[in-house]
């Protein structure tokens, strides 16, 4: 299998010829973190932070399992990240995550100087790179963030709603959900 060109080995891998797009290849490795938020009943986000093409961090949300409110993806990658690099500006870096950001994570995101975020699913309720407000366009921060949004939209969307419906599903009779 090693053999194989690069789009076989992700056609076997993901069940479909994937166009060879660097931030789809980035994206599939936030969803495969996702993805274990999923099968350990947290909301299924995963992040990954690339420096110079290179992964250097990899998180996914355990917030419920933790019982911490800073335990989203990102702010794990980002953690991550500035303890491998010995540093808290990640300027040369991208950050790949399943989920807009929220408000906590966009704001992490500007004081990281990470310049660049590519991103899956939109959200409606709580994005704050573009659905309910655009943090570029805050008054007085002195860094932008660049983004691209909608990148493997629909495996991205699909996984969260499968996992709400999953929770759904149980809290009515077929199981018990979390109690905080």
């Amino acid at each position: 299998m090693d053999n194989l060109p690069e789009y076989k080995l992700r056609q076997i891998k993901y069940g479909k010829d994937v166009p060879h797009k660097p931030d789809e290849k980035f994206m599939y490795m936030a969803l495969e973190e996702a993805k274990k938020a999923f099968e350990i009943g947290e909301s299924p986000v995963g992040a990954v932070i690339v420096r110079r093409g290179e992964v250097i961090s990899a998180a996914y949300n355990t917030r419920e399992t933790e019982r911490n409110a800073l335990h989203h993806a990102e702010i794990k990658a980002i953690d991550s990240a500035c303890k491998k690099l010995n540093g808290w500006r990640l300027w040369e870096c991208e950050l790949y995550v399943t989920l807009e950001p929220c408000i906590m994570c966009s704001g992490a995101i500007m004081q990281a100087r990470i310049p660049n975020l590519y991103f899956g699913a939109f959200d409606e309720k709580g994005g704050c790179i573009k659905s309910c407000i655009d943090i570029n366009l805050v008054k007085g921060l002195n860094h932008k963030i660049k983004y691209t949004g909608g990148i493997l939209e629909g495996e991205c969307s699909k996984l969260l709603k499968e996992f709400f419906q999953r929770q759904r599903s149980l809290s009515n009779g077929g199981g018990l959900l979390r109690q905080d």
